[in-house]
């Protein structure tokens, strides 16, 4: 079959990109067979504008969990990390023996009120610590060994998400492009928009783009041509473009963001809330968290647009009494080495903390601090599986059985 439009994705990589050029709507399962499998229905209720909502928030790069959660008391931690290791004012102790970076103070104060969860040491199976393969473990949930050609969320899409109301988008992402996390056996909406994206009563390019794409001649196509269908999916782009900055350029926050393009990020996510879309899932990507050198001042400007950018998303949702709809939570692909290397750095490692945030779930810490002893350049070993925290987010939080879509059963964990 051959593609009059020459703007069909034809390998994995292409369609992760091609929801930012503008296309927006990602209803391209027929064009690409070999990335596509068949799904089994997970029997969970159909999407509704009142039912919760999953935030996602990528820590792109390898977050390092040992100075993010610190556990101080350790007196390995100071062995490994000589000159990395933090102490005094730069920690906010939790108990005895643990404490948060002190950039994290936003979100201490949400541990303190209940809105905030902390689940330790989250890893899995022989760990793999390539950017690009960990990022895609962890965004199939598939095994070390095992390539999943769909996403785990694309698979709730699949069994969770038929029919939603206006025709909304199942998932939208805030990030440079499509995460493989969204991708799925059959054809649903999902939604792109770029990091620096900002409502207003203008066009943002991608609309001159989407109207050319539209502007080519139809009736023009052949049986098993996929124009057509391309072209319908266009127009559905288009309207869902003009709607969607709308409401971002109408939008009024109840609490003041930070002057960042991650805050303005989650800004957008809260608009789009408020505005009643019922879209189930949202993903933000912070990037920058691959801190082989001069670690400390990195990491904790990171650390400090987190949490303010979250403290804010959070009061801003409570400001409309939505926040408790919504769960948000974090992940990277994977933590960094307990040892620091001769670079102030540290290396890519294995298992790291993650949080989640809301107003609905158990604050507090989950699972098992780490176990730091362990030779220089040796590796922690996990104690929760990370496909735990997807079961308790799919079986408690959205409504889905999480088997159908994870493969197995996890054991779930108490935060929700």
């Amino acid at each position: 079959m051959k593609n009059t439009t020459p703007f069909l994705p034809s390998t994995r990589r292409e369609f992760l990109k091609l929801g930012t050029r503008g296309i927006g709507l990602l209803a391209f399962s027929r064009f690409a067979p070999s990335f596509i499998v068949e799904s089994v229905a997970a029997e969970a209720p159909a999407a509704e504008k009142d039912r919760t909502i999953l935030v996602l928030v990528q820590l792109a790069g390898g977050n390092d969990g040992l100075n993010t959660v610190v556990p101080f008391a350790d007196p390995n931690y100071r062995r490994l990390r000589p000159t990395l290791g933090l102490a005094g004012n730069q920690l906010i102790p939790l108990n005895d023996s643990l404490a948060l970076n002190s950039a994290c103070s936003p979100l201490h104060r949400l541990l303190q009120e209940g809105r905030l969860g902390i689940v330790q040491n989250v890893g899995y199976p022989n760990p793999n610590r390539s950017h690009f393969r960990s990022t895609e473990i962890w965004e199939t949930a598939s095994a070390s060994n095992e390539f999943l050609p769909t996403g785990w969320l694309g698979r709730y899409f699949d069994n969770a998400c038929n029919g939603l109301p206006h025709g909304d988008p199942c998932g939208v992402n805030i990030s440079n492009e499509v995460p493989q996390s969204f991708l799925a056996a059959q054809g649903h909406a999902t939604y792109s928009f770029p990091v620096n994206a900002r409502g207003n009563r203008g066009r943002r390019e991608s609309l001159p783009l989407l109207e050319s794409m539209l502007q080519a001649p139809a009736g023009q196509e052949h049986e098993h041509d996929n124009s057509g269908y391309l072209r319908h999916t266009m127009m559905d782009a288009l309207v869902t473009e003009k709607r969607f900055q709308t409401f971002l350029g109408d939008y009024k926050p109840g609490a003041e963001y930070p002057a960042s393009p991650f805050a303005n990020s989650l800004r957008n996510v809260a608009a789009l809330i408020a505005a009643g879309v019922s879209t189930r899932v949202y993903y933000v990507s912070l990037t920058g968290f691959d801190t082989h050198a001069n670690q400390l001042n990195t990491q904790n400007n990171l650390l400090k647009q987190l949490s303010e950018g979250l403290a804010a998303f959070q009061r801003d949702l409570e400001s409309k009494k939505l926040d408790g709809q919504v769960l948000t939570m974090t992940f990277s692909e994977f933590g960094r080495r307990p040892s620091e290397n001769e670079s102030k750095g540290t290396d890519h490692g294995t298992a790291a903390p993650l949080f989640v945030m809301g107003s609905r779930l158990k604050a507090g810490l989950h699972g098992h601090a780490p176990d730091l002893n362990v030779e220089h350049n040796q590796d922690m070993q996990y104690s929760t599986d990370f496909r735990q925290v997807y079961s308790t987010v799919l079986d408690k939080w959205l409504g889905c059985k999480s088997g159908t879509i994870l493969g197995h059963d996890y054991q779930p964990l108490g935060f929700v």
